[in-house]
C-alpha cells in the first residue's frame, strides 16, 4: 500500500494565552495541501515493526512512524506486523507538519491494511497522544483549530497554490513556545463564517498571521530573508513556528514563476491547497478495490 502524508499550512495561527498545564490556547487554520511525504507499508509474518526512513537519523523509538504504529497495535490488539519505507519530500522541522501527517498516514493505513476497524474519531484521540498536529491529518480536512489544536472544524477554503521557501536552518517548536517574548494575548476570532463552513479570499486575507512570526524572525534572520524575499510576489507569512515561509498565489502558473527565482540558498515547492487529503482519497480507491 502506498499512501500520501500531505503538508499543511497554518493560514492563521493565534495564541490566545497559556493554561495552567503549560500548553497554549490557540486558533489557528489548517490547509491542507497535495503535496507531502509517501510511505509505503507492507504486511509482515511476525508481529514486528521495521522502518526504513532513509537518510532521516532519528532513533527507531522516538520515529513518530514507528511509534504510531505500536500504539495501534496495542490499543487494537493486532498480532500483526508490519515494514514502513518513508520516501521524505518535506523538510523536518519546518512547520508544516511533516512528522505528524506520517505518523497519522500510518494509523490510516495500518488501520485498514491491518483490518483493525477503528474509528476515525478513535484513531484522531490516538493521534493526539503522539502530537497536536496529529488528529487534523488524521481526520483529514483542511480545518478550522481551537483549544490546543485538537478542537476541529471543517472548512472550505478557495482554490488556491501556494509556494513554499525552505530557509536552511531549524526551529525548535518547544523553544518559541517557552519564549517569554511571544505573544500570547491576541483576542478571539469570532467565525460566524463556519455556520456555511466556507472561508472567502477576502476573510482570510484580512485574518492572515501567525502570532509566532515576530519572535521566530527576531531568533532567525535567515526566515526573516526568505519571507522578504517572497514579499515582492504576494502576502508572505510563517506557518507554524518555521522554519518554512509560504505565499499563496490564484494559478499554480504564477507560483512556479516565483519558484523560478528563488534564490540557491533555499529550497522550495509549488502545491495546491485541497479541503480533503489525498491520504483519504487514496484509501477509499483502495476500499473500493479501484
Amino acid at each position: 500500500m502506498l499512501l500520501s502524508a500531505p503538508a499543511k499550512l497554518n493560514l492563521i495561527l493565534r495564541i490566545l494565552g497559556r493554561r495552567a498545564d503549560g500548553y497554549h490556547e490557540l486558533q489557528t487554520l489548517f490547509q491542507l495541501l497535495d503535496f507531502g511525504d509517501e510511505l509505503r507499508l507492507e504486511l509482515r509474518d511476525d508481529n514486528e515493526i521495521s522502518v526504513d526512513s532513509g537518510s532521516l537519523e532519528i532513533p527507531l523509538e522516538e520515529n513518530l512512524i514507528y511509534r504510531a504504529a505500536r500504539l495501534l497495535q496495542r490499543e487494537s490488539g493486532c498480532g500483526r506486523g508490519a515494514h514502513i519505507v518513508l520516501q521524505k519530500k518535506l523538510p523536518h522541522g519546518g512547520g508544516i507538519g511533516g512528522g505528524s501527517s506520517d505518523a497519522a498516514t500510518t494509523l490510516l493505513g495500518l488501520n485498514h491494511l491491518w483490518q483493525c476497524d477503528l474509528s476515525l474519531s478513535r484513531l484522531a484521540q490516538l493521534g493526539r497522544t503522539l502530537g497536536a498536529d496529529v488528529p487534523v491529518f488524521v481526520r483529514g480536512r483542511t480545518a478550522w483549530a481551537e483549544g490546543v489544536g485538537e478542537k476541529l472544524v471543517p472548512v472550505e477554503t478557495p482554490p488556491r497554490h501556494y509556494l513554499v521557501v525552505v530557509p536552511d536552518c531549524a526551529v525548535s517548536t518547544a523553544a518559541v513556545f517557552g519564549h517569554p517574548g511571544l505573544t500570547r494575548d491576541s483576542a478571539a476570532i469570532t467565525l460566524a463564517h463556519l455556520r456555511e463552513g466556507r472561508l472567502d479570499g477576502r476573510w482570510l486575507e484580512q485574518h492572515f498571521g501567525n502570532d509566532c512570526q515576530a519572535l521566530v524572525e527576531r531568533l532567525y534572520p535567515e526566515i526573516r530573508a526568505a519571507r522578504e524575499w517572497l514579499q515582492q510576489f504576494a502576502q508572505a507569512q510563517l506557518t507554524g513556528t518555521g522554519a518554512c515561509v509560504f505565499a499563496a498565489f490564484d494559478s499554480a502558473t504564477a507560483a512556479k514563476a516565483a519558484l523560478a527565482e528563488l534564490p540557491e540558498r533555499w529550497r522550495g515547492f509549488v502545491a495546491a491547497g485541497v479541503d480533503e487529503s489525498p491520504t483519504h482519497r487514496q484509501l477509499a480507491k483502495i476500499a473500493a478495490g479501484a
